[in-house]
């Protein structure tokens, strides 16, 4: 293999990377100078060298505790749960949660050969069996893979006597009733709550 084929087969691994665009970037960085192109190969070597999942709730970080497990001011009582650290990021650019996090690493997915034991599950259970937890937010996906596993956590953390609360689901802020979908309605209806 070429060196330009085996960049665009790694590049092509990438999420939302195909193969055209694989192609386009490695020519993109062969036209750049070498010093860039040994920028990019050093920061990703530096990426896999420092980068680990904290101790506590699996959140990427340099350190054995991420900054918000370190944050003394955040609510250890209150656990949000979520499949990736890409989805702990989403939901801290809101703004407005002050709880911990716990990543599970994916979500359950027995197709693919994914089950409770390849994610963080057990760690989870550990932590709430510990004490001090009251309530658990299961932030997984609304996809059938993320109702699966968030079903399957609510039977593990229910009889350990903690509150396990589910996000809401249903009509984007700034969206149109006339373009969402009748699934998308039914959520919103169902999750509905009392002006005050």
């Amino acid at each position: 293999m070429s060196a330009i084929e085996d960049l665009v087969t790694e590049l092509s691994r990438l999420p939302t990377i195909g193969r055209k665009s694989a192609l386009r970037l490695t020519y993109h960085l062969l036209k750049q100078p070498p010093e860039q192109s040994k920028r990019l190969a050093q920061a990703l070597s530096v990426l896999t060298e420092r980068v680990r999942a904290c101790e506590r709730c699996f959140n990427l970080t340099e350190a054995t505790l991420c900054a918000i497990c370190a944050d003394p001011r955040r609510d250890a009582a209150v656990v949000c749960v979520v499949e990736e650290a890409s989805d702990l990021v989403a939901i801290e650019r809101a703004g407005d949660y002050r709880g911990l996090y716990h990543v599970l690493g994916g979500r359950l997915s027995p197709l693919d050969g994914v089950g409770a034991e390849d994610l963080t599950i057990a760690a989870l259970v550990a932590r709430v069996t510990g004490g001090g937890v009251r309530e658990v937010i299961v932030a997984t996906n609304l996809k059938l893979e993320g109702e699966a596993t968030a079903l399957y956590l609510q039977e593990q953390l229910v009889p350990l006597g903690v509150t396990v609360s589910r996000i809401a689901r249903g009509i984007p802020v700034g969206g149109d009733l006339e373009y969402a979908d009748g699934a998308t309605i039914a959520q919103a209806l169902v999750a509905r709550r009392v002006m005050k």
